[in-house]
């Protein structure tokens, strides 16, 4: 049940697009004035830097990546160990959606001169964004390497980066990597965010706790910080716990279904499922056309005895032409605790139409049948219902009382002595029935 935000602005969406993608938009744009001023520094003492790259540069600042290009391929031609110049290319070539291309120039670099920051982490981000698996060495390679500029901020970048593309593959390296993180920028919730998903997800709930609670207390506001908590308390079953952060996302974020949605599922997980109805009620007027809400609410109407609402959205569900069998299921079972036994007998036949081995379909098929005097089906659908699930005592009663219907004794007779034998005074109703129906009958036998 865990809890799949939809609110905007959350960092955790913003790093990861960072994280495969920073070589693009205005995040790579920064980092690149930085390494590009750098070089021009440089450059004021050495007489054979080209033009061509200062005009390839100076075009890059006005994003004209098509007078840059061709500028830069022919300082590379010229001079291939021209680590700068293969840097822009690869800048250029990924700002032009030239994937392939911008990696192998960022390679050049890379190889032209191991040393430098800002090459390293964005061929290491190009590799990661490609699904490359060397992506962690460079990035590696980086997170050892000093920034040009903004220092701290451009290590914190490195590790972060690291650490999420290794979550999968060495999820202890990448604890400790955003560890550094931390270091780094003490301040910034996002490595708590990053490591509590993590170790969320390798089941270690209480550390997981731990990290979002700190991002928490660095941003009060984070939906992403309570998200976490609610699927950590969740998880764990401290429904309580879990109630209260979501009526305070609820509050900070008013128009958004999602928290309500999960307050309502945790409600009822909890046992209060009139306050969960509520929830769902309101999350139903925010988001009309969300099924996954409508399906709940229609469930929780069920569960509390109010079948004629849950009957309407079960219907309101089907009307789209779904081909749900556990939907017809569902909308049968309604109909049925309303005594609506002919529809209910269609729902259910629905139901096993659409999914052949619906063992619990069938046993219910069999009781609205055998209410609709359809005595032959109750049979056909109980001896279904046999193929799939354990017999149970009611299913051998309504057996034989369909048989006895039919006035097909000894099959009836049959069935109430295989209820009689497993019944355990727990029917007394039906046993005295039983027991009277076979003094009756038994005698025709013979």
């Amino acid at each position: 049940m865990a809890l799949r935000t939809t609110m905007t602005n959350t960092k955790r969406i913003l790093a990861a697009f960072a994280v495969f993608g920073f070589c693009l938009g205005d995040t790579l744009s920064a980092q690149t004035a930085h390494t590009t001023v750098r070089h021009h520094k440089v450059a004021e003492h050495d007489s054979s830097f080209p033009p061509e790259l200062t005009k390839a540069e100076e075009a890059i600042e006005k994003k004209d990546y098509a007078t840059a290009e061709p500028l830069l391929e022919k300082v590379v031609a010229a001079n291939d160990a021209n680590y700068q110049a293969w840097f822009d290319l690869g800048f250029v070539r990924n700002a032009v959606g030239k994937t392939d291309e911008s990696i192998a120039a960022y390679r050049k670099s890379v190889a032209a001169k191991p040393d430098v920051f800002e090459s390293n982490l964005n061929l290491g981000l190009m590799l990661a964004r490609a699904g490359h698996p060397d992506a962690e060495q460079f990035l590696r390679a980086a997170t050892k390497l000093k920034p040009t500029a903004q220092i701290e901020e451009g290590q914190a970048r490195a590790w972060l980066s690291l650490a999420h593309v290794i979550e999968n593959t060495k999820p202890d390296d990448a604890i400790a990597a955003y560890k550094e993180v931390v270091r780094l920028q003490p301040k910034d919730p996002e490595p708590h965010l990053s490591a509590g998903g993590l170790l969320e997800k390798q089941g270690n709930l209480d550390g997981a706790e731990q990290e979002y609670k700190q991002a928490l207390a660095l941003d009060g506001k984070s939906a992403d910080a309570l998200t976490g908590l609610v699927n950590v308390y969740t998880r764990g079953k401290r429904y309580a716990d879990a109630e209260d952060l979501l009526r305070k996302l609820a509050d900070l974020y008013p128009e958004d279904t999602v928290a309500r949605v999960q307050l309502g599922r945790v409600l009822a997980a909890g046992g209060k499922k009139n306050e969960a109805i509520v929830e769902l009620e309101a999350a139903a007027k925010q988001a009309p056309n969300d099924l996954t809400v409508q399906h709940d609410l229609a469930d929780l109407y069920a569960e509390t005895g109010k079948n004629d609402l849950a009957e309407a959205r079960y219907r309101a569900l089907l009307s789209g032409g779904a081909k749900n069998p556990e939907l017809y299921y569902a909308l049968g079972k309604a109909l049925l605790l309303q005594r609506k036994f002919p529809e209910a007998q269609q729902a259910f036949l629905a139901a096993v139409k659409l999914k052949p081995d619906f063992g619990a379909a069938y046993g219910d098929l069999g009781v609205a049948a055998m209410e609709n005097k359809d005595y032959p089906l109750a049979i056909q659908a109980t001896d279904a219902r046999a193929k799939y699930l354990p017999e149970i005592p009611m299913s051998y009663f309504l057996r034989a009382t369909s048989y006895d219907h039919l006035r097909d004794f000894q099959h009836a007779s049959e069935n109430y002595h295989r209820f009689l034998e497993v019944a355990n005074g727990k029917y007394p109703d039906q046993e005295w029935q039983a027991r009277h129906r076979l003094i009756a009958i038994e005698p025709k036998k013979r």
